[in-house]
């Protein structure tokens, strides 16, 4: 086996596509003998909806908002103009507008500059944002059957040694031999723990609870996000759905038996657990009749793994990051990293990429990471329940009360901001791929549902798709009329390698850099011509 998987949440279960995606062999071990049906966290950022799109299963998530909202009652806000980018005559969308919340303040939809730049070049995934965790995973376990990869179920990791050639693994369903492994194992890593990868950070102040129960008089409780001296809870957006946050509760409840290296405490989430918590932060004696479904309890623990990597070890998703699920960053966090370490993992295993290519997924996903750490600590600073974090909030609220301050927290939280540091001053470069209308109709991603790089070629003679011909089989290109940008090479996981607005020598030197860099060694001399 080239590479096994730990964990089958949405993290490994992305990783293992990709990585079958890029023709290694893979399967994933998860200790738990059936699916966690646990609540968490409640959207997909665009991104990951993005990640989604590139591989086909667009029609899919959108089928799952569209379920969503049924369910919930209540929909969001649609427009029905003309996409920006879009070519006369092809097709319409329905654009969801989808904000969210910073610190439990509701963004307000009607201020946020929908005609923003950044936020006007990624609508194409409007309709796939509201994708729960739970039937995110349902989707992608189908995907990763249509792949034909294996999913071992109360397989628990009990051991493992890095050999040097690969990795032997123990494990309650026997051993394990494989050349690489991956824990995406959440935020209590046994494989972190096992590989002796630190993870330092903060300790956590507050316990939360997420839970969907029956309640014997909602209208005892506020609507929306509600604040108290003991901490703070949401009532909604559907019914039965309750949230709540107390801030001296790591370390005054009995319950929160926090472990000292990251994660959340362990003990089933009771009916009482909650309505104790209900019933402290929102200052009524509600009363809750019946849990539906399993609840789940969290932290504002917030570390970061000292490496990504230890030898043949990694680590993606919680396994190398835990926080606060405030803004909903953590799955899409670890979307992130599946997309950017797979195919890396899967082009050192084909041999035409060096190990070292592996270096790359640290150091990118490394400040990333460390971000989201921040985003959640500020919102914790503003949701304390004492003077200064109220003073706080108001003059925050005053801030997201603008059409500038919306527009920007509405741009962080569904992730359109976000860049990796690569060569090239194109302002693509580095970004996520943008909605890029051809003149069929089609979009770039369209033509990438397979993995692998895609080349666009807009110059008058196609000499950029020529060059890129001697890496076939790892670039696919994709010819248009001539329109800017000339020319785009985008790599496996949705990042912009290479952009350019001209068709000259120093375009074609920067692309043939930027395919020996990323897509490795050609498989043919790369034809090299200077255009006009």
């Amino acid at each position: 086996m080239d590479v096994t998987v730990v964990g089958a949440g949405p993290v490994g279960l992305v990783l293992a596509a990709e990585l079958a995606l890029s023709g290694v062999t893979v399967q994933i071990l998860e200790r738990r003998a059936e699916p966690d049906e646990a609540m968490k966290a409640g959207a997909i950022n665009v991104p990951t909806a993005e990640a989604l799109d590139r591989r086909g299963l667009l029609p899919a998530a959108e089928q799952v908002q569209r379920e969503i909202l049924a369910r919930v009652g209540s929909f969001a806000r649609t427009a029905d103009d003309q996409q920006p980018g879009e070519p006369g005559g092809g097709r319409r969308a329905r654009e969801s507008r989808f904000t969210g919340h910073f610190a439990g303040m509701i963004l307000d939809a009607d201020l946020v500059d929908w005609s923003d730049p950044d936020l006007a070049a990624h609508t194409a995934v409007a309709g796939a944002r509201m994708v729960p965790q739970r039937e995110l995973e349902e989707l992608l376990a189908g995907h990763l059957a249509r792949l034909g990869v294996p999913v071992v179920r109360g397989a628990e990791v009990t051991g493992l040694e890095d050999t040097g050639d690969g990795v032997r693994v123990g494990t309650t369903a026997g051993p394990v031999r494989t050349g690489w492994l991956v824990g995406c194992d959440g935020g209590r890593s046994t494989v972190r723990r096992l590989a002796g990868i630190d993870f330092p950070g903060t300790d956590p102040e507050l316990t939360g609870h997420l839970a969907v129960v029956d309640i014997a008089d909602p209208s005892m409780l506020a609507h929306g996000w509600a604040w108290s001296t003991r901490g703070a809870y949401r009532y909604g957006p559907q019914p039965g759905r309750v949230v709540t946050v107390e801030f001296d509760a790591a370390a005054d409840l009995p319950h929160a038996r926090l472990r000292s290296r990251g994660g959340t405490p362990t003990a089933p989430v009771t009916l009482e657990e909650v309505q104790t918590s209900l019933r402290r932060v929102s200052g009524t004696d509600v009363t809750l009749t019946a849990l539906r479904g399993t609840a789940t309890r969290w932290t504002d623990n917030a570390r970061q793994a000292a490496t990504y990597r230890s030898g043949r070890v990694l680590l993606a998703g919680d396994a190398a990051h835990v926080h606060s699920p405030f803004g909903g960053q953590g799955l899409n966090l670890g979307v992130g990293d599946a997309m950017n370490l797979g195919w890396k993992l899967g082009a050192v295993i084909a041999g035409w990429a060096p190990e070292g290519l592996l270096d790359t997924y640290d150091a990118e996903r490394r400040p990333l990471g460390a971000g989201v750490l921040d985003w959640t600590r500020a919102q914790i600073g503003v949701m304390r329940g004492d003077a200064k974090s109220a003073a706080l909030r108001e003059v925050v609220a005053d801030l997201l009360s603008s059409r500038t301050g919306t527009t920007y927290a509405v741009k962080k939280i569904s992730g359109v901001t976000q860049r990796i540091d690569l060569p090239g001053d194109h302002p693509l470069v580095g970004r996520y791929v943008p909605d890029l209308w051809l003149s069929d109709g089609s979009r770039l991603v369209d033509h990438g549902h397979g993995g692998g790089f895609l080349l666009l070629d807009r110059s008058p003679d196609g000499a950029f798709a020529r060059l890129g011909a001697a890496w076939a089989g790892r670039v696919s290109d994709v010819t248009d009329d001539h329109a800017m940008p000339t020319g785009v090479l985008v790599r496996p996981d949705g990042v912009v390698a290479w952009a350019s607005d001209t068709t000259d020598l120093a375009a074609v030197t920067g692309l043939e850099a930027a395919l020996h860099r990323w897509a490795g060694a050609p498989s043919s001399a790369p034809e090299r011509e200077p255009m006009g």
